[in-house]
């Protein structure tokens, strides 16, 4: 990694080792298709062409989506046109995106659909502005449908990347006042990437690692994390909602998974609430699954009963609960705000492996 130049060669690079027919990109959503690598690198090269037909080097190209394949492709078909990616977040209020608008004056905007369109067409000029939408919107666009149909197009690959030039700006929301835009450098992501694939490894060793992606690929933790991804050549899921995120890991099976406090802390209570339920027999294991798991998490010698005791906790209280996030996860990753250490324990404890993450959009 540290002898790349960009993401865009790492993308590529990463093509030229990886089956094409190998599985990739899943969008979650009921009816939507499988994308391998062979399909996955088409499609860029098809939407680098476009996008590069549209702008000039350097130029801003705002994307607004929620997570779905086409937003990774759109990411690295921007970089390699030349252009500079804004990734924005679909939950702005209208004044957030007024000013972040007025302040990167993107030349292209890539936008999923009319309900995200609505939030930004009274602050956009679509005459000077081109726009290339996912799915048809209220107003002139080129859908990616019609980009993707063509036949005629050429596997450029941007050779002129440096790591000491931006890759994308990222606006974080700041502490006060208006979101605050962060030029991030290919150089200074790749190193983020090679430090995080380091921890990795001990996880990655599985052949087929499995990602399931719910955190906005707009926040710079989970744009990190698309490029590690494709580092490790994992097959990628997209979450349908917070809502259906436990459903969506017995789909998927999931090998890693990243998100935010939030989501373990309502993950801890859901759990909590079950075990509190128990009586008689499973009530002792449940607190014994605990006591001995949280001695495991801080290194403390077992004596031989609790040892029995906790091979007995493996297979009737740890196993079954894994069983219910898919049966392969191999860690959770919680990022973007502290982990409170006593869910940390407890997920630890349980069988549910849970790592914490620590970084600032400003370090990419």
């Amino acid at each position: 990694i540290s002898k790349l130049n960009s993401l865009v060669e790492l993308y590529f690079n990463k093509c030229n080792e990886i089956e094409n027919s190998k599985p990739f990109l899943k969008w979650l959503k009921p009816g939507k298709k499988t994308y391998n690598w062979g399909e996955v690198e088409e499609r860029i090269f098809k939407l680098s062409n476009k996008i590069k037909s549209l702008i000039k080097e350097g130029d801003r190209c705002l994307i607004l989506s929620e997570n779905r394949p086409y937003w990774l492709m759109s990411d690295i078909a921007i970089m390699n046109a030349g252009g500079i990616s804004v990734p924005i977040f679909t939950t702005y209020s209208s004044n957030d995106y007024k000013y972040i608008l007025n302040d990167c004056k993107p030349s292209l905007i890539i936008v999923s659909n009319n309900d995200q369109f609505k939030k930004i067409k009274d602050h956009i000029n679509t005459r000077e502005q081109k726009i290339i939408s996912f799915e048809a919107i209220d107003a002139e666009s080129l859908l990616i449908k019609d980009i993707l149909d063509e036949t005629n197009y050429e596997k450029m690959i941007n050779q002129s990347l440096k790591r000491k030039m931006p890759a994308c700006i990222i606006y974080t929301s700041g502490t006060s006042g208006s979101p605050k835009g962060v030029v991030l450098s290919h150089g200074g992501i790749l190193s983020n990437c090679e430090g995080a694939v380091e921890l990795l490894e001990p996880l990655i060793k599985i052949k087929n690692p499995i990602f399931l992606t719910w955190l906005p690929l707009s926040h710079s933790y989970e744009h990190t994390v698309q490029f590690i991804q494709i580092i490790i050549g994992a097959n990628v899921f997209y979450a349908e909602s917070l809502e259906k995120l436990i459903s969506n890991m017995e789909v998927a099976k999931p090998t890693i998974m990243t998100a935010v406090p939030r989501f373990y802390h309502n993950l801890f209570t859901k759990i909590n609430i079950n075990f509190k339920k128990q009586t008689g027999l499973k009530k002792n294991l449940i607190n014994k699954t605990l006591e001995i798991g949280k001695k495991l998490l801080k290194k403390e010698k077992l004596l031989v009963s609790e040892k029995i005791i906790n091979f007995i906790c493996n297979i009737l209280v740890r196993k079954k609960i894994q069983n219910q996030f898919g049966g392969n996860l191999q860690a959770f990753v919680s990022g973007g705000g502290a982990l409170d250490q006593k869910i940390g324990e407890f997920l630890n404890a349980i069988g549910l492996p849970t790592l914490q993450g620590y970084g600032l959009t400003e370090a990419s």
